[in-house]
């Protein structure tokens, strides 16, 4: 690896008979998968051996206060020798860079241990009853957990059991929220997430009974929201923004392609693997985890073509199987909650993010299924393609089929008095 960054002799020689030398180079092969630029990997090359007469990684564990204990001690040692005291952002360059690398060869010991989330123990045998008795999916499974968090963190003071705890308390937390500008749908949600977490509870014998049954909530009228998306329209000025020749426009396009095509949602995108695209076939392989099941799409051909482009021009090479990686090292799998702010950005450079009541990635799926109903498809086939279990999800878009409304409106009733 050391050939690979640095030409002159003696410079390798330096680097090569330095301190923990393999122990070095093998961390600096590891950054290089995950596609740190050169420029970096000899800046990291550079800290690790200026740190490695200073720390000792044959004990059995380091520490947090070892590391900064040993950069300072580098410090020291540059200023005795007439050197210029190094900035706060390069220490904590130094200090990050070494926590890494101790961190990769399994050394590394935390100062403290983290502290164990309140009633964790509860919330982790709720979760498994939701999974293995309820059958939920693993994203409706963690929602409902981290609001569970949420709730646990809000509560002053600390409670320390369970039956502490009261029905004022869940009334404070869903109010707090609403002052927050939470909607009724969410708060809704929230309270329904309490509710069944407190009805097991109490079925168990961890909590007071009579809370779960107390928990109200917002009343929601059913279909009441209004599924808007961006015009189609506006969804080909948005495709035609990423068609430039900067690798953020290349990856972006291919997965605002999906977004709008197929209206997948952001979770599908993100899980998206190389192996999901059947070339062969011209198929793509979607994972429907709230439906448990595979769905096969055909491979438009501006779909193909947008992420070929993707895998030739912009996608590195590495040992991730997922379709879309970050741009910037360290190189790993794109998040789906990074696919919201590349569609709210987008959307925003085009003047459309403040008209829309969600300007995320979901208001693309609004926008594939207001196009399909134009288009004159059925709510049937219009489920089938978003992946709807229930008719019943697709029914909210009748309310936007404005060709429709006007038919109903023009029917003359007169005959019927």
């Amino acid at each position: 690896m050391y050939e690979k960054l640095f030409n002159r002799p003696t410079v390798l020689a330096r680097y090569r008979q330095g301190p923990l030398s393999e122990a070095r180079e093998g961390f600096l092969e590891q950054c290089a998968m995950q596609g740190y630029s050169r420029a970096m990997l000899q800046k990291i090359a550079w800290v690790l051996l200026s740190i490695a007469h200073y720390i000792d990684i044959e004990q059995v564990k380091v520490t947090m206060s070892d590391i900064e204990r040993a950069v300072d001690d580098l410090v020291h040692f540059r200023c005795s020798l007439g050197g210029s005291q190094i900035s706060l952002g390069l220490r904590q360059l130094f200090v990050h860079i070494v926590t890494a690398w101790v961190r990769s060869l399994g050394c590394f010991e935390p100062t403290r241990e983290v502290e164990k989330s309140l009633f964790a123990d509860q919330v982790t045998v709720f979760a498994r009853y939701l999974g293995e008795e309820r059958g939920l999916s693993p994203i409706t499974i963690s929602t409902r957990c981290e609001r569970l968090a949420w709730f646990f963190e809000s509560l002053h003071p600390r409670k320390d059991s369970l039956h502490a705890i009261s029905i004022a308390d869940v009334d404070a937390f869903i109010e707090t929220k609403g002052n927050h500008n939470w909607k009724r749908s969410s708060l809704a949600s929230l309270a329904s997430s309490l509710r069944s977490f407190f009805r097991y509870a109490e079925g168990q014998g961890w909590c007071n009974p009579g809370i779960a049954a107390a928990i109200e909530s917002p009343r929601i009228y059913a279909r009441e929201g209004l599924p808007q998306g961006p015009k189609w329209e506006d969804v080909q000025c948005l495709l035609s923004s990423t068609s430039g020749d900067r690798p953020a426009d290349i990856r972006d396009h291919a997965i605002l392609m999906l977004l709008a095509v197929y209206g997948l949602r952001r979770g599908e995108v993100a899980r998206l693997q190389l192996n999901s695209l059947d070339w062969a076939g011209e198929r793509v392989e979607v994972s429907r985890p709230k439906q448990r099941r595979i769905q096969y799409y055909p491979l438009v051909y501006e779909v193909g073509e947008a992420i070929l482009r993707y895998l030739r021009d912009v996608r590195p090479l590495c040992p991730h199987r997922n379709l879309f990686l970050t741009l910037a090292a360290p190189i790993r799998p794109l998040a789906a909650e990074s696919i919201t702010p590349i569609v709210r950005s987008r959307l925003k450079a085009l003047g459309l993010g403040m008209t829309l009541p969600r300007h995320g990635a979901h208001c693309l799926r609004h926008a594939c299924a207001g196009h399909l109903l134009d288009a004159g498809f059925s709510l049937k086939q219009i489920g089938d393609h978003l992946g709807h279990r229930s008719i019943n999800s697709t029914l909210s878009y009748t309310k936007i089929d404005l060709s429709g409304l006007r038919q109903v409106a023009e029917l003359d009733l007169g005959r019927l008095l």
